[in-house]
């Protein structure tokens, strides 16, 4: 069973920053490439940025590049990505779910999908 928990979701004026976690349990997810991805309402579902396995290969939309930053630790055999959001604009406003698939060509279609974390940016 695979557990994709994002965390750090909330309210912030435009132009701060928020740091979203996800905790990936279950199976050997520490090498599985980890993403981003988020829907505004009314919208579908967008990516927002991905890293690989190793970590040694990421790739952000356009709409975020410059802004927002992922990273990934691996301890214990789980796995935890993170999404560093920086000068938030409020069409950022959206739910961000984490995502993990085992191979990296796949992370626009990922496997495992989180809950969501609900973001909120105000102008």
């Amino acid at each position: 069973q695979v557990q994709l928990v994002e965390s750090g979701g909330g309210l912030v004026q435009a132009g701060g920053s928020l740091r979203l976690s996800c905790a990936a349990s279950g199976r050997t997810l520490s090498f599985y490439s980890m993403g981003w991805f988020r829907q505004a309402p009314g919208k579908e579902r967008e990516f927002v940025a991905a890293i690989s396995g190793s970590g040694s290969s990421t790739q952000y939309a356009d709409s975020v590049k410059g802004r927002f930053t992922i990273s990934r630790d691996r301890d214990s055999g789980k796995a935890s990505v993170y999404l560093q959001m920086n000068s938030l604009k409020p069409e950022d406003t959206a739910v961000y779910y984490c995502a993990a698939d085992p191979r990296w060509a796949e992370i626009a279609t990922p496997r495992y999908w989180g809950q969501g974390t609900q973001v909120t940016v105000s102008s």
